[in-house]
């Protein structure tokens, strides 16, 4: 289990339990202290208190309650820039227009080295967790 104080942080939002789990379990191995919410709403208070340290969103597409992911997706691009962003989803593929510039989608289910090469794919050197840069080796 990586060290949280010296990893960067990842914010997961998907409204089923076990798929958030697995997700946050992925990024964990990747090298990242993950944090969890359960819907849009929860996602963006979690963003308004740790943007400064969050350099990734993982979010499903359909969540109830508020922003489904594709607008918190759009919304994190517009107040929050420097994260990256992941929209998952088993059902719903997005269309023009869904998705921020630069975010990447992958279909559920994922397995770890989907998510794994998806972040090596996104994220700009300086901020991969070491534990993902040291899968190239």
């Amino acid at each position: 289990m990586p060290n949280p104080s010296n990893s960067p942080y990842a914010l997961v939002a998907d409204d089923d339990f076990l798929i958030r789990m697995d997700a946050e379990t992925i990024l964990e191995d990747a090298g990242f202290h993950a944090l969890s919410a359960a819907n849009g709403v929860e996602a963006i208070k979690l963003l308004d208190q740790y943007a400064g340290s969050i350099i990734l969103l993982f979010t499903d597409v359909e969540m109830p309650g508020g922003p489904d992911g594709f607008e918190l997706a759009r919304t994190t691009a517009r107040r929050w820039p420097d994260i990256s962003i992941v929209v998952a989803s088993g059902g719903v593929k997005p269309g023009p227009g869904d998705l921020p510039e630069g975010a990447d989608f992958l279909d559920k289910p994922f397995s770890a080295q989907v998510v794994h090469d998806h972040l090596d794919r996104i994220l700009p050197d300086g901020r991969k967790p070491e534990p993902l840069k040291a899968r190239r080796k």
